[in-house]
């Protein structure tokens, strides 16, 4: 599994990150996780509202950090 986390350093980025590798740990997949900072790179992946969260080439999230649960719900699916 590919998790794409898009947001430039602000701290809900960063607290999505840390929710989705918690995520991951918890359910003991295995997943390589990306950050992705680069504002135009964010754009032009069309994605214009951070945190954003990219699934396998799935947009599953943007615009609001997820709950641990949420986070879980959406590894699962």
């Amino acid at each position: 599994m590919k998790i794409e986390i898009y947001g430039t350093g602000c701290p809900k980025c960063k607290q999505t990150e840390k929710i989705i590798r918690m995520a991951v740990e918890e359910l003991e997949i295995d997943a390589e996780i990306v950050k992705i900072e680069d504002l135009m790179e964010i754009m032009a992946r069309g994605i214009s509202i951070t945190p954003a969260i990219r699934i396998d080439g799935e947009i599953v999230l943007s615009g609001k950090i997820p709950s641990l649960e949420e986070a879980k719900k959406l590894l699962q699916r």
